[in-house]
């Protein structure tokens, strides 16, 4: 959309020479510039999913390697909070698994940006592994937990929880229901299990289908 244009913008312009107080006033523009590019990226998402033109692309997608870009891009925001993050993946699990690389992560992102925005201490967890012919890909947190109400509305659209959980953490309500949208055209499903004050674990389970290495890029001739 036009916004990545103008946040890329504001973001070099943030390297530029400014006074302190032009500094946060830049950081002021773009918090909520980020935060609107996530609710028009959520509500262009939505409506692809709902008019049927959502197509998956599915390649060899190396295991490790999608872990280590989760952990990378999850880290910071962790961190920021003084919470922990922890990844592991089943050394059993074939190398390379036939899937969505790009959608699988969105759905991470997603389950994982909530765990750490609805844990104020503690951890949260990326665990990585096989069940049966299902590849699990579970996201766990030591944090608010919910009741059985809440978990009965979490995956209708604009709903968060309550007033109040909207109010301290924000958020539109539509990522947990394209979540499970994606999970569901990828041929699984997010299943969850939370406990009030003691935490929550998403669960995205997909078809495990073991796939070959992709063939690495011929090397050109050296001139002779």
């Amino acid at each position: 959309t036009p916004f990545q244009g103008l946040l890329g913008m504001l973001q070099l312009l943030d390297t530029a020479a400014l006074s302190s107080a032009q500094h946060r006033q830049l950081k002021v523009a773009r918090e909520p510039g980020s935060h609107l590019l996530d609710i028009l990226n959520d509500v262009l998402d939505s409506a692809r999913l709902e008019a049927g033109t959502l197509r998956l692309h599915e390649d060899p997608v190396s295991v490790q390697e999608l872990a280590a870009d989760v952990q990378a891009l999850m880290t910071p925001p962790a961190a920021a909070r003084g919470l922990a993050l922890a990844t592991r993946v089943d050394p059993a699990l074939p190398s390379h698994l036939l899937l969505d690389g790009t959608r699988v992560r969105q759905v991470l992102f997603n389950l994982l940006s909530n765990a750490i925005k609805f844990t104020e201490r503690g951890a949260v967890d990326l665990d990585i592994r096989a069940d049966g012919p299902t590849l699990v890909l579970a996201v766990t947190d030591s944090g608010i937990g919910m009741d059985a109400a809440t978990l009965s509305r979490l995956f209708q659209r604009f709903s968060q929880g309550d007033d109040s959980t909207s109010r301290r953490h924000g958020g539109t309500g539509l990522g947990l229901e394209i979540s499970r949208s994606l999970a569901r055209l990828m041929g699984g499903d997010i299943e969850v299990r939370s406990t009030p004050a003691q935490g929550s674990r998403f669960e995205l389970r997909l078809p495990l289908r073991a796939a070959p290495a992709p063939a690495a890029a011929a090397r050109p001739a050296e001139p002779q």
